[in-house]
């Protein structure tokens, strides 16, 4: 590949929320273009099964490879908990998912050994988290919660007020009582939730954001192998596979900034 310094990181999400990793390479890694795919049309993917996930991510995958990318990331909780394996038998540039930087961080934060996790019916039902933490330090106990209805809040601009105030507590009142020290946002649309997520469950607990996890161990991959980008002409590209108006205005609310040109494609089913 020519100019590998150069080439870009190539991400997929289920939608929107993997713009939460965009904003940390924004702000983290400026000097990086990206190219970023959101499956809008399939979104989402917490409830569908692992299989049929995998064959997406695969799709995804073989997509943004068309662009030379040279690390690509993997922004979905739930694609992270049941696709890497796959991708790495079929792809030879580095792979990078969310979930492993977020349990290391977990483990590093927690004290008493008492970490929550919280994402998608698919994240939590594939204990992926759990897993990754039981890894690294056996004796930890993780204590995981669905929250299906925090994704559509996210989606919809729903991130202050009475009634995403209400479907926290519904969701975080009963992890609170396992007294956990530090709870995990396991899927990328949380962080948009997050203020929310912390005025319910108090200022004693640590919030873990993966993605933010994930960009730290990123920086210092391309920066070891000295493949950090040189380059002035920077670029970043957006592609959904439906609705790119949709992703323009809810994009906007994520990076905090108006995104312009969102391309539309078609993946084939």
């Amino acid at each position: 590949m020519h100019d590998y310094k150069n080439a870009p990181l190539g991400i997929f999400d289920s939608g929107v929320g993997g713009l939460t990793v965009v904003k940390e390479i924004l702000n983290r890694l400026p000097c990086e273009s990206f190219v970023y795919l959101g499956d809008t049309g399939r979104y989402p993917y917490g409830p569908r099964s692992a299989d049929i996930v995998r064959k997406f991510a695969l799709q995804n995958a073989r997509f943004l490879m068309g662009f030379g990318i040279k690390v690509l990331i993997v922004a979905c909780n739930t694609a992270s908990s049941v696709a890497l394996d796959e991708l790495r038998k079929w792809i030879s540039i580095p792979i990078m998912g969310v979930i492993e930087p977020g349990a290391r961080e977990a483990v590093k934060s927690t004290e008493n050994g008492r970490i929550g996790i919280i994402g998608t019916v698919g994240t939590i039902s594939s204990k992926s988290y759990q897993n990754a933490i039981s890894a690294i330090e056996p004796a930890i106990d993780v204590f995981g919660k669905a929250c299906p209805l925090f994704v559509p809040l996210a989606e919809e601009g729903w991130l202050d007020g009475e009634i995403p105030e209400l479907v926290a507590h519904f969701y975080l009142d009963e992890l609170l009582q396992k007294d956990i020290d530090t709870l995990v946002l396991g899927c990328t649309h949380y962080p948009l939730l997050k203020r929310t997520i912390t005025k319910v469950i108090g200022g004693k607990i640590r919030v873990i954001d993966s993605a933010k996890s994930l960009i730290g161990e990123l920086k210092k991959y391309l920066t070891d192998e000295k493949i950090t980008s040189n380059n002035d002409d920077l670029y970043a590209r957006f592609f959904v596979t439906d609705a790119p108006q949709r992703f323009s205005r809810i994009g906007t609310k994520f990076l905090e900034k108006k995104l312009e040109k969102i391309e539309l494609i078609q993946i084939e089913l």
